[in-house]
């Protein structure tokens, strides 16, 4: 592998909980209705997709752009004095930084990106983070992968993808990366689509360096 490119939400920060409690709640206070379905179907979906989803399928009383701004303001308020960081992940990314050029491709908005990598004193050592805001289609579509890849000037199929989510396996197999799967134990991802789309599926992201050395 030439990069290995890590998705953030559920992987490196223990935030899905979070982003969940924040739209239920905004939704609720705006006239909505929150579905069974709801928190699978946005997982991986840009800023505006989701907010659209918010207003489309749950009915939120709100511009899509008024409810991306209230999830989002209240997300950076929580990561504001510490980002939910997942135990392991952050000498999991200088472990894997140390051999190979290192990435984030999320769907999270650029300013819980950079608080992360800012709280954790990853900057430098991650020279290439992109939001699915500044493409054309969050995940499953392959295209912050490959605006990753692109930045990180690597062919994708040169690169590991480490990835939590339905979408994200989706996304990540689509761009040609190879996955490899860290399971979010509060919503794991389909079966099938995990078993069609993972290299190897770890159970702890600080198996990672290792399981990169035997790829």
């Amino acid at each position: 592998m030439d990069a290995v490119i890590f998705d953030l939400d559920g992987v490196l920060v223990d935030s899905e909980r979070a982003w969940d409690e924040v739209r239920r709640a905004v939704v609720a206070e705006n006239g909505g209705a929150w579905t069974d379905e709801a928190t699978r179907a946005m997982q991986g979906m840009s800023t505006p997709e989701w907010a659209r989803y918010l207003v489309e399928d749950l009915g939120a009383r709100l511009t899509a752009e008024q409810l991306a701004a209230a999830v989002v303001d209240e997300m950076a308020r929580r990561y504001a004095d510490a980002p939910p960081v997942i135990d392991g992940a952050v000498d999991a990314v200088r472990a894997v930084a140390a051999r190979d050029l290192v990435g984030i491709a999320s769907s999270s908005p650029p300013v819980l990106i950079t608080a992360f990598l800012e709280f954790a004193g990853l900057t430098s050592l991650v020279p290439v983070a992109v939001s699915s805001e500044e493409v054309t289609s969050g995940k499953p579509a392959p295209d912050v992968y490959l605006e990753a890849a692109r930045r990180l000037d690597v062919d994708p199929r040169r690169c590991a993808a480490v990835e939590d989510s339905t979408n994200g396996l989706r996304s990540a197999r689509a761009a040609g990366m190879t996955v490899v799967a860290v399971p979010n134990p509060h919503f794991p991802p389909d079966p099938a689509v995990l078993a069609g789309t993972a290299a190897v599926v770890l159970d702890d992201i600080s198996e990672l360096p290792g399981a990169l050395e035997r790829l």
